[in-house]
């Protein structure tokens, strides 16, 4: 991980960043004005993106998956067992992430609701967090990952 300081004129911060991202996995961006104030300071912590093949597919990840009806019925079983809901454990989030990343994958890229890539997005980012705080890279990728792990793991 490295982290990149860039100074650039005002008008020119968005295409900066895109291209950032674009070229590496980033995480938070900071912007601070120069002394002058007249151009803009950008700090971020980034990292080279992983090679495609270190990172299943979603089909690879969820092959021998049960269905999503079965996860779902998982998820709720779970929950109305569980005694303290402030500590469910990593499987619990590591198959919830899951979930909400194949439903996600269901959902119309080009819908004006987007709240299902961002609900999964999120779980995703939690259990990145909770497994390996620091870490930047695509989070719902992670996900697929440490399940495709997961399962080969259990076999």
């Amino acid at each position: 991980m490295f982290e990149i300081r860039v100074i650039c004129d005002p008008d020119d911060t968005d295409r900066v960043t895109t291209a950032l991202t674009l070229a590496f996995t980033t995480g938070d961006l900071r912007r601070y004005p120069t002394r002058d104030g007249k151009r803009t300071r950008l700090h971020l912590t980034a990292d080279h993106r992983p090679a495609p093949q270190d990172w299943p597919t979603p089909e690879q990840a969820y092959a021998s998956a049960p269905s999503i009806n079965s996860e779902i019925g998982w998820t709720a079983r779970f929950l109305a067992g569980a005694e303290c809901f402030t500590e469910l454990g990593r499987e619990f989030y590591l198959r919830k992430a899951a979930l909400l990343d194949r439903i996600a994958l269901l959902d119309d890229p080009s819908a004006m609701d987007r709240d299902v890539i961002g609900t999964a997005e999120a779980a995703a980012v939690f259990l990145l967090d909770m497994d390996q705080p620091g870490l930047i890279c695509d989070p719902r990728a992670y996900v697929r990952q440490q399940y495709a792990l997961t399962l080969t793991d259990d076999q």
